[in-house]
């Protein structure tokens, strides 16, 4: 090719990048002109009027570097674990002592080490185990588990987070847990109760709507952004545009002018619609990929708010959500049973045919076509539950050896529960979001 045409003699389109560097995939649109949700300038501002996003704090998700021993869905199991991995990290801190330094090829291989936990055994050792640092951590969508909350077996639990969750990591703000800029993962966004695994959403990042400041807690939502979005809904009601539509009175919120009145909680809420509107993310889907969200102002706050704040109730309390009438089908597996045995475990769905088959024994029908449309990055929230309870065997070797004890015939009643409920919260979710594509913009 290149001896038949001559780079001379060829066209050339010049390339500029963009001010953020990028050179392909670039974008012609008004992101730069929205509220920023974040920055890093007002993560690192002492001073309110410094403050240019609309939270002051975010933080990465926790990563542990060791989920296998950190976590569990039983906590008696967890603390079996973690009493095995407190006496060899403690064994192991002795012997550094003895040795004067830290050596990555002497230490006991009955536990996992990172470079994180190498530099602790070199300074630290660790207290004996405490249930007090045991809280609840949102692990995977719509999964839970008991989280060992002890910054030296976390490698990445840090000062943001104390702030963000209280020096013992108990104070469990909402937040938005969003996909992290820069992350391979399709933008997800999903509220969370408190704290969150680094791999929630892929990489994952928290926005939590308070935060604790010596041990008070007080607003992330900055005071900047309330100016703005007071400032912006008010100039068009003066000027007769976009008048929001009266909202009613939540229970015990008082008069409809007080419900009106623009919030930093109801902010919050407008933000976590906007994020999720499908006009949005196809928009702004390149500028997603590699920044901190953005935030436009929509012509009906008051409606959008409403959105929000109900996707933040369906999404934080799906355990409470009335479960969707599913059929339940239960064939006994009569050659396990002769053997003395439980039923093979499955948990295998069948979108075309609105079923999920959870084991030998067992099948739930009428899942409806929408159940499925609802996804968190390449997964369908019923797909992250039916992941999260497959039986697996550890990576871990000292794990897979004597703390592999999950067995989803205890937990098959709980799934069974958990999916009617998931289901409801994923039909109701794509409800919602179908109907913010018809809303004027």
């Amino acid at each position: 090719f290149l001896a038949h045409h001559p780079m001379r003699s060829l066209d050339f389109d010049e390339v500029q990048p963009d001010k953020t560097h990028n050179w392909v995939n670039l974008t012609r649109n008004d992101f730069d002109t929205l509220l920023p949700l974040a920055s890093k300038a007002t993560k690192a501002a002492k001073t309110a009027p410094q403050e240019r996003a609309i939270f002051k704090l975010f933080t990465n998700a926790v990563n542990t570097a060791r989920d296998e021993w950190v976590y569990d869905l039983d906590s008696a199991a967890l603390k079996h674990k973690l009493a095995c991995l407190i006496d060899a990290y403690n064994k192991e801190f002795e012997a550094t002592k003895k040795r004067g330094k830290v050596d990555a090829k002497l230490v006991s291989k009955a536990i996992k080490w990172s470079a994180g936990l190498l530099g602790n055994v070199g300074r630290v050792s660790a207290a004996p185990f405490s249930k007090t640092k045991v809280i609840e951590s949102a692990y995977r969508p719509f999964f839970s588990l008991a989280y060992y909350a002890d910054p030296i077996f976390s490698d990445r639990l840090t000062g943001n987070h104390n702030e963000c969750f209280g020096s013992d990591f108990k104070f469990a703000p909402k937040c938005f847990a969003l996909t992290a800029p820069g992350a391979s993962k399709t933008f997800s966004s999903l509220a969370t109760k408190g704290i969150a695994d680094w791999h929630f959403l892929g990489d994952t990042q928290l926005y939590p709507i308070k935060r604790k400041v010596d041990g008070i807690e007080v607003d992330n939502i900055t005071d900047w952004a309330l100016k703005q979005f007071t400032a912006h809904y008010k100039d068009q009601d003066n000027n007769g545009n976009a008048e929001p539509s009266p909202q009613p009175p939540s229970k015990g919120r008082g008069s409809k002018a007080d419900a009106r009145k623009i919030t930093k909680e109801t902010i919050f809420h407008y933000c976590y619609a906007v994020l999720h509107n499908p006009a949005y993310r196809e928009k702004y889907a390149q500028n997603l990929k590699r920044e901190f969200p953005r935030i436009p102002f929509y012509a009906d706050f008051w409606q959008w708010a409403a959105w929000g704040e109900a996707l933040m109730a369906l999404h934080i309390g799906y355990e409470q959500v009335e479960p969707f009438a599913l059929t339940r089908t239960d064939t006994p597996d009569a050659k396990v049973r002769a053997a003395g045995l439980s039923p093979k475990a499955l948990l295998r769905a069948d979108p075309a045919a609105g079923s999920i088959t959870l084991d030998s024994e067992t099948t739930l029908r009428g899942i409806p076509p929408e159940a499925w449309t609802y996804k968190l990055g390449n997964r369908c929230a019923l797909d992250w539950v039916l992941d999260q309870y497959k039986e697996k065997k550890p990576k871990d070797p000292t794990i897979r050896e004597k703390f592999d004890t999950y067995r989803f015939a205890d937990y098959k009643e709980k799934v069974i529960d958990l999916i009617m409920r998931v289901t409801a919260v994923s039909v109701e979710t794509v409800r919602i979001v179908e109907t913010m594509k018809g809303a004027q913009r």
